[in-house]
């Protein structure tokens, strides 16, 4: 069998759930090729217990989408399956995608059961990109979520994601480090992603390199003599007090210092950080090199960073490497997608799924959806799902409510409402300019000051408000009468 250059990035069609190939044969069997339908993507909670989310991924959507095509190799393969139409083969060799797809800007916060992706076009192509949409945002909002909660707990200080070594795979560890770009951190280990996206690559030396020379010190030295001006030693190989720092402070005084440079820092990669990130601190300020960073690394996570900053760690930078690239205390994300609507005659015909569990019981139709700011502050009130046909016009007060508890209203007065869905392709033709991924990434840093602190705690924040407007909630408490009826 041929093997695959998965270098290839063009070469992802067949990436796809085998089901979506048998549904597809089966639309088209069916003659219901051209009918036009509505999938929404949305999320149902937030990894760790958040109070928000952080959408990303939808640069590379677009370009999966973009180069969406069949090859003759992928129609020979389907062929020998034995189970398609002749047919369905030469639609696929056919194919081209012409749906419409909205999307919300990333960087932008994101709360469950919104729709964060929705596609409309004929079914075989809607039901086609699932897979994809759904591989592709939720492993980046994932890690950018995830970014973000490591870079607050750092509280300023800065956060490099080390964790390319660690992540599930080549895609995990370039699109992880892009995705953790986006939710704050300053820079990554990972070097292609420097090459791809622009993001500051930084490293120095491994154990392995103090570990070659005979002694601790003549490493320091070695290394500092090839790089006088950028000199951060990791001073954990044998001992962190007694030789160390030691050592550092030597070839910082004998090695940099009289190159005319300053040391940038020292690594600290094990052992109690917080116990000897404060005796380094002294021995450094004692030594001359107050303006030397100590860096900290080592399976950290945003847990961990607020205990060790609570006991006056003396921390300036952390390298955190495996629980944010496969954010480890919580791996998943757990986006959906699901059929909201179909066309009939140009009318949209509402589709819901629904479920003993209430929680996966879907919001139907095609939708709209606006985030409402106070005018005062700026900050976020809310957001409100509406029919497609629905604007909220903030020149007056508008009334929200809760969808489950509908008693628990609220007029909100003093307003403005952003729609957040914006159309990324057109007919199958892509009409949105990706911004550049740093306007991205102080985009995200923006929008998440717009949001309350009560949002923004790690334990039991607050619930963020999503509700749905009276039109669209009476649609789906209708059909959800008539479904049940009908089960």
């Amino acid at each position: 069998m041929e093997k695959i250059n998965w270098n290839k990035r063009g070469m992802l069609t067949m990436l796809t759930d085998f089901y979506e190939l048998t549904m597809a044969n089966g639309y088209l069997e069916n003659g219901l090729e051209d009918m036009i339908v509505y999938f929404d993507m949305f999320f149902r909670r937030v990894p760790d217990g958040g109070g928000f989310a952080i959408m990303a991924g939808l640069e590379q959507l677009i370009e999966y989408i973009k180069s969406l095509r069949f090859t003759d190799e992928d129609i020979k393969f389907l062929k020998k399956k034995g189970i398609f139409s002749e047919s369905f083969l030469q639609y696929l060799k056919d194919f081209k995608f012409s749906c419409d797809v909205w999307a919300i800007p990333e960087g932008t916060p994101i709360f469950p059961n919104e729709p964060i992706v929705v596609v409309k076009g004929p079914i075989i192509e809607a039901q086609f990109i699932e897979s994809m949409i759904l591989l592709t945002i939720n492993h980046q909002c994932l890690i950018a979520t995830k970014a973000n909660r490591i870079v607050r707990a750092a509280q300023g200080r800065p956060v490099l994601e080390f964790g390319t070594r660690r992540a599930q795979g080549y895609d995990g560890a370039v699109f992880g480090a892009r995705a953790a770009y986006i939710g704050g951190c300053v820079g990554t280990a990972c070097t292609v992603a420097d090459k791809d996206f622009g993001i500051p690559a930084s490293g120095t030396m491994a154990h392995s390199w103090v570990q070659l020379f005979p002694t601790e010190l003549e490493a320091f030295r070695a290394y500092a003599r090839v790089y006088p001006d950028n000199c951060t030693i990791l001073v954990d190989t044998y001992n962190v007090l007694r030789s160390g720092i030691p050592n550092a402070i030597k070839v910082f005084q004998e090695e940099v210092v009289p190159r005319g440079f300053r040391p940038k820092g020292v690594r600290i990669d094990s052992g109690d950080i917080a116990y000897l990130s404060k005796k380094t601190r002294l021995m450094l300020d004692e030594a001359g090199f107050s303006d030397c960073k100590i860096v900290a690394s080592n399976s950290l996570d945003e847990y961990i960073i607020g205990d060790i900053l609570t006991q006056g760690a003396k921390i300036d930078v952390f390298g955190v490497g495996e629980r944010l690239i496969t954010s480890k205390t919580e791996p998943v994300f757990g986006g959906v997608y699901k059929l909201a609507g179909i066309e009939d005659n140009g009318n949209i015909l509402p589709k819901m799924k629904i479920s003993e569990n209430v929680a996966k019981i879907t919001n139907p139709g095609f939708k709209r959806l606006f985030r409402l700011f106070d005018k005062n502050n700026n900050k976020a009130i809310a957001d409100v799902i509406t029919c497609d046909d629905e604007v909220i016009n903030d020149s007056e007060a508008y009334e929200i409510f809760d969808p489950d508890h509908t008693w628990k209203r609220k007029v909100v007065t003093d307003f403005y409402a952003k729609q957040l869905l914006i159309k990324i392709f057109d007919k199958g033709k892509c009409v949105y300019n990706m911004p550049k991924l740093d306007d991205i990434r102080e985009y995200a840093r923006n929008q998440i000051e717009t949001l309350w602190d009560e949002i923004l705690r790690f334990e039991n924040p607050h619930r963020y408000y999503v509700d749905l407007s009276e039109k669209l909630w009476t649609i789906k408490d209708e059909l959800l009468k008539s479904l049940t009826d009908v089960g």
